[in-house]
């Protein structure tokens, strides 16, 4: 085995050294003893979050879900005590004494509002203040102000920690202001706040999921002695594809595209400009096997280079870090995918709950 700088510092290397990553794939039976501190889970989706606090023994004791569809599969999977299918705005306008006295105790309260208005990928600045109907919700409303919605929602329920995670384009370009008002929003109700951009390759995720975490509480903890530096070794996706034939063809369109495609193109863009002289496609990235799978998409466009179609079921599940007996209530590739996409992997916020833990506790 070949040595490293670290090798060479002993023992004290050994915290320095790349981890290995052995629970990325697992199933419900995995989950540990409850620790005994409670988390609520706001915009909860298909419960990527509420998995991965479960994964570091939190008690999830309850969800708020607008879309009725998304939190029916919620409640198949995580049976939920406490559930609420709302818009998070109504959930604020419920008076407190009609909602259970526990959602007032909480260690963790943990939101992920929807993010398709801040997406690179998207339309961004164009659709900011404005009113649309998106797949997250089924009903009209605005995307961009749901942060803050979020935080009365903190100012409700004063919870001791808040995780809210959002995408990484929230901290692009002009959409930085949304980031100081998230701060002077927390700040004026009495939290501190602090903000990382987590990469799921470094931390022990078989995908290239990079994500914003805000991290506020109302304990007077320095959030500065909070460590969310996390080093562990990259999965390729040699190390987890799965070998089932895929069920979802490819269209001719795409086809053609990937016979024009060299290895190493990043997606179909420089292909689709050699073809058509135009810059699109640029969503259907390649998967290498020697290389950590890119973001699983709620659209499912990633395409198996080594086989030149798209990801089996089992790759996105896995990839996704979601339990192998996820129930999705459909076999659709398209559905499985649209629930992993729009999920957080719950190994991520495993690692960031079993670092918080240990504050709530009064061991840091």
């Amino acid at each position: 085995m070949q040595q490293t700088i670290f090798d060479l510092l002993g023992s004290e290397g050994e915290r320095f050294k790349a981890k290995e990553s052995n629970d990325y794939k697992w199933t419900f039976k995995d989950y540990p003893e409850k620790n005994g501190l409670k988390v609520f889970s706001c915009f909860a989706c298909g419960g990527g979050s509420t998995m991965g606090y479960k994964l570091a023994g939190f008690d999830v004791i309850g969800c708020l879900e607008i879309d009725k569809r998304m939190n029916d599969l919620y409640v198949k999977n995580h049976n939920p005590k406490h559930n609420f299918v709302m818009d998070i705005r109504d959930f604020n306008n419920i008076p407190n004494d009609e909602l259970p006295q526990e959602l007032f105790d909480l260690d963790i309260l943990d939101g992920s509002p929807p993010c398709t208005t801040f997406s690179m990928a998207g339309k961004r600045e164009k659709t900011w203040g404005k009113k649309k109907k998106f797949r997250e919700g089924q009903i009209e409303q605005t995307l961009d102000d749901l942060s803050f919605v979020f935080i009365e929602t903190v100012n409700k329920l004063q919870p001791k920690f808040v995780v809210m995670e959002n995408v990484e384009g929230l901290t692009k370009g002009n959409a930085w202001r949304y980031v100081q008002n998230i701060y002077k929003h927390f700040h004026d109700i009495g939290y501190e706040v602090k903000h990382w951009l987590l990469k799921g390759e470094n931390m022990g995720i078989p995908q290239k999921r990079h994500r914003i975490f805000f991290v506020a509480t109302r304990l007077g903890i320095d959030l500065n002695r909070l460590d969310l530096s996390f080093n562990y070794k990259p999965i390729t996706f040699e190390q987890v594809k799965n070998l089932n034939v895929p069920e979802k063809p490819l269209s001719e369109t795409l086809q053609n595209l990937i016979s024009k495609a060299k290895y190493g193109d990043r997606n179909l863009q420089n292909a689709c400009i050699k073809t058509n002289g135009k810059s699109s496609f640029f969503n259907y990235c390649f998967v290498y096997d020697d290389q950590v799978a890119p973001t699983i998409t709620a659209h499912c466009n990633n395409i198996r280079w080594d086989t030149k179609t798209y990801l089996t079921k089992e790759d996105i599940i896995t990839i996704s870090t979601f339990p192998q007996d996820y129930n999705f209530l459909s076999e659709s590739l398209d559905h499985i995918a649209y629930v992993c996409g729009m999920s957080v992997p719950p190994v991520m916020i495993k690692r960031i709950a079993e670092r918080i833990y240990p504050f709530l506790r009064g061991e840091q």
